[in-house]
């Protein structure tokens, strides 16, 4: 493996259903609403076919590193239980994400393959590896928890109930967290 090369393979457990689980993650249009501390800008290039393969999407996206991202993805496997994207721009690689039913809750495992391709982490991942890694982590536990606030946001019957559920962690600025409203 490259110095540059990354493999992650994140778990998450959600109480809700594969089939909201799903939707919520496969509108990337909605990603900076309800994951804010990481989707900074999303435009979809290319809605897709009705179940979502062809989808071309162009994405901003920061950790709690002082770096940004913008890559692009195509959708190539939507599947009953999940999907597949194939990524290019600063880095490029495949990301598979799977969803299974347990109880009331849903397993949801991202697999993610990528090659670094943005100057600072291609020559720097021989030394910052792990950095570069924890931000991903970092990135990853922000977006459990701000499905699991916008599977509960979803859920909510009345406006009190909804007003009640916390706003998701925003992005960070200057090494702080900030909360962004709901857009």
């Amino acid at each position: 493996m490259a110095s540059n090369d990354y493999e992650f393979v994140t778990c998450w457990r959600v109480q809700g259903t594969v089939a909201e689980v799903k939707e919520i993650l496969g509108d990337a249009a909605s990603l900076p609403r309800w994951w804010p501390s990481v989707y900074l800008d999303v435009s979809v290039l290319v809605p897709g076919d009705p179940a979502g393969m062809g989808k071309t999407v162009e994405l901003l996206t920061q950790g709690w590193l002082p770096y940004q991202l913008r890559w692009r993805f195509v959708t190539t496997e939507a599947r009953a239980d999940g999907f597949t994207l194939e990524a290019t721009g600063d880095f490029e690689g495949r990301g598979v994400w799977t969803f299974v039913q347990a109880g009331s809750d849903v397993d949801v495992t991202y697999d993610w393959r990528i090659r670094a391709r943005k100057a600072l982490l291609r020559s720097l991942s021989w030394l910052l590896k792990p950095v570069f890694a924890a931000n991903h982590r970092w990135a990853m536990a922000r977006g459990e928890e701000s499905l699991a606030l916008e599977l509960r946001r979803r859920r909510a019957v009345t406006d009190a109930d909804r007003a009640a559920i916390p706003a998701p962690p925003g992005p960070m600025l200057w090494g702080r967290s900030t909360v962004s409203p709901l857009r």
